[in-house]
């Protein structure tokens, strides 16, 4: 069982690892009972960049891997044992438990970005 999210980008939370509000953390408050409701637009990218920014530092050693990552598989959903094999692949030590809520913020941060820069807004629904 999973909680998924829906609308211009789409994905399922991370299980028993990620908050239902992981994008609130990119600068907008979700709104609704029983579910979240966002919309990014332009204005928001500010903010949300900053966030990503503030992730990828908190990172440190994972932060260059990490950009490789996603330079080469893009921000698809489900990857969190691809890229847990990546980095042991490059013997790093295995992330703790702040970095891996990082990383799955991360991963719908990037997604918001993307879909904002290519259609100038982003909305999605976010189950509870």
């Amino acid at each position: 069982m999973g909680r998924y999210y829906s609308g211009d980008i789409e994905g399922k939370f991370a299980f028993g690892a990620q908050s239902s509000s992981a994008a609130d953390r990119f600068g907008v408050t979700g709104q609704s009972p029983g579910y979240i409701e966002y919309l990014y637009t332009e204005a928001d990218l500010t903010a949300l960049e900053a966030e990503l920014k503030a992730i990828e530092a908190s990172l440190k050693e994972y932060k260059t891997p990490l950009l490789a990552y996603y330079d080469l598989f893009g921000v698809e959903d489900d990857v969190e044992i691809t890229f847990k094999s990546y980095i042991e692949k490059g013997d790093f030590k295995p992330m703790g438990p702040i970095m891996q809520d990082d990383f799955n913020d991360y991963r719908i941060g990037k997604k918001i970005q993307n879909c904002v820069i290519k259609h100038g807004e982003c909305s999605f629904t976010a189950e509870l």
